[in-house]
Order: structure tokens, then sequence, then C-alpha cells
């Protein structure tokens, strides 16, 4: 991992691909949209909205109800004035096999939460790595050797990728459904991390993790950390529809460090704009400091 010049974590071993050139003969007919199911509670549509309007974009950004074993029909209605979409849960894996190409992120994880559509088939990537990375970095965890993870879905496989980008060897991994952690299983593989299964009624021993982070959504029977890993352990809360979450607020008690999936989602729809423009993962989007701004300010 390396600083880049405008403050970033860059990726080293997971590259993007190529990002498609932009042919758009009316702009403002150009269509862009979250779904997943739930969605209601999205933030993505606010945070897209800011970035188009503050690059001078009239392009819209729609969110729709889509759930499991419906997104390919979704897509294949689309027509000529698409030019992209986010994908939450639980679309993320099947959005691979609708991907005529995908990043590495994407492929490696085995999840696609942005299709950029170029008229044929769409190609896929995966910016929660790089949300996660990023989201991290900027609150100053720059390095982690253990992970603990709470669930082992889509996103758990995201956070495992992040971490091996900022050094972790070793996970705790807490799943709800054991049979998740073969996928996940195949993530560390990639990464050489090794994964210790943990019993979600255990998960409150962090087993001296770096960072804990929580993936798992909705109601569920938390465990309870022990004071001084919630004040000495950082937490990264990627549920972030009800705030303060039931496990921020634990840490919050202890005078501990939160980072919100907030700006997880800054992040990642960052680099999904710059997917979306054309410009990639490597490269700013025109006028980025200002998108930035405006992004952080509509989700404030």
């Amino acid at each position: 991992m390396v600083r880049g010049e405008r403050g970033e974590r860059r990726l080293l071993q997971v590259a993007s691909l190529s990002v498609p050139s932009i042919a758009i003969a009316d702009p403002g007919r150009t269509r862009l949209a979250v779904l997943g199911k739930p969605i209601a509670h999205s933030k993505s549509p606010a945070l897209h909205v800011a970035a188009y309007r503050a690059l001078g974009l009239p392009w819209t950004y729609e969110r729709f109800e889509v759930g499991e074993g419906a997104l390919a029909a979704f897509v294949d209605s689309l027509d000529g004035t698409w030019r992209g979409l986010s994908l939450t849960m639980p679309l993320k894996h099947e959005a691979v096999a609708l991907s005529g190409t995908v990043s590495d992120a994407a492929r490696i994880t085995g999840a696609v939460n942005t299709l950029v559509l170029t008229g044929g088939m769409p190609a896929g990537y995966n910016t929660d790595v790089f949300g996660i990375v990023q989201s991290l970095w900027q609150r100053g965890v720059t390095s982690v050797e253990r992970v603990h993870i709470l669930g082992a879905g889509a996103t758990a496989t995201s956070v495992l990728a992040a971490c091996a980008q900022l050094g972790a060897v070793r996970a705790s991994v807490a799943a709800r459904r054991p049979e998740q952690l073969e996928e996940l299983g195949r993530t560390a593989q990639a990464f050489g991390v090794h994964v210790d299964p943990v019993a979600l009624a255990d998960a409150g021993d962090t087993h001296g993790a770096d960072v804990v982070v929580n993936t798992i959504p909705g109601e569920w029977d938390r465990p309870a950390f022990a004071e001084r890993v919630r004040r000495s352990t950082p937490l990264l809360e990627v549920v972030y529809n009800v705030w303060p979450s039931p496990l921020s607020a634990q840490w919050d008690e202890a005078g501990g460090l939160v980072v919100s999936g907030l700006d997880m989602l800054l992040w990642q729809a960052v680099l999904q704009v710059r997917l979306f423009l054309g410009v990639g993962d490597d490269d700013p989007m025109p006028h980025e400091a200002e998108v930035l701004a405006a992004m952080r300010a509509a989700v404030a």
C-alpha cells in the first residue's frame, strides 16, 4: 500500500478494469440508479445527485427495490439512456454472472456492487473495497494485522480484502450462517489471510484484533465487548440506517473510535462516480475536491 497524491490509499493488488469510454448522445437523459431490497433507507441517491450537480451534469439517479433473482430482468429492461447501476444486498453476488468483464476486486471477492452499462455486457466493479480502505485510513487506521468481522456475507468479503490491503494476515469471523464462510474463505486464500471461525455467541472475544467490523444489519443478539476492547480497538460499523447503532453506542460509551458506515458509503460512491464518468480508480474526476465536499454535505 502506498499513499497517492490525493491522500488516498491505493489498492495495489486489486487493480480496476479499464473504464469504458463515455458516448452519450443526450447527456440530459442519462440515468443511473441504486438497486436492492430493502432500498428506501439508501443514501446513495443523495450522494450521487450532489456529485452530478457539483459537476454541472443533469444526470438523474433513482432508487428501485429489486429483490434476489430479479436483477437480470431489470438490466434487460433498460434502454440506451442508462449509464450505470449501484447495487446493494442481496444483488452483489448475482451481478457477477451478469458482467461481461469484472475488476480484480470484484473477481476476488465474488461481489459486484457497480455495473457500468456499455451497450453490451455490463462491466462489473467492486468499489466497497476502496471505500472501506479509505474510511479506515482517513480516521487513522493505517495498519491492520488482525481483523474481527461480524458477518460473512458479500460485504464481509470486501472487508477482508480491504483489511488485507492494510496488512491483515488473520481474521476472526463470526457468521450467522456457517455456509457463508466458504465464499469468504476463497477471498482469504487469495490474499493469504488465515480465517478463524467464531461462534456468533462468542463474538465478544476479538482475539486481539486491531479493528472490529460489523456487517450484520437488522435485529440480532449483539455480543457485549469488554470496555478495554471498546476503548482501544476501532469499530467500523458498516450498518448506518439506524444511528447510533447498538454497537456504536457501546463504543461511544467507552470513548472508543467509531468509523461510520457513511464514511465507507461516501468513499465507495466517489469511486462509482469516477467509473460512471469513465475516469477510473487511479485518476481524480474533474473538480474532485469540490465534488467530495458536496457529497459530504449531502449526508452530513
